[in-house]
């Protein structure tokens, strides 16, 4: 078994990301529930991280979201590393099916 990811407290002021249960996107923890975009996110002080994660991890055993954690972001809100950064930008494929082509006869 591998051992638990160390956590290290956060020194900037933080936001709770997840992925949708349902559809799998990427959703940001808001004052009203989840959103899709990281402006509507919801931030906490660096000093109550642990609780924001709290809300997470309360939202992942509700079974509404899988994977929270928290991001730490500058004004904006805007998150600090590129991977947060990508993912807040939406999905990096087209992500709509599409018809199947025809095979010419």
């Amino acid at each position: 078994m591998a051992a638990p990811a160390k956590i290290r407290p956060a020194t900037a002021p933080v936001v709770v990301t997840a992925n949708d249960l349902r559809t799998g996107r990427v959703v940001w923890l808001a004052e009203a529930g989840w959103t899709g975009d990281v402006a509507g996110a919801r931030v906490f002080p660096a000093a109550d991280a642990a609780a924001a994660l709290a809300l997470g991890q309360a939202a992942e055993k509700a079974r509404i979201v899988v994977a929270a954690y928290t991001v730490e972001v500058a004004a904006g809100p805007v998150p600090l590393k590129f991977r947060e950064r990508l993912r807040a930008a939406g999905p990096s494929i087209d992500a709509e099916p599409r018809p199947a082509l025809r095979q010419a006869s």
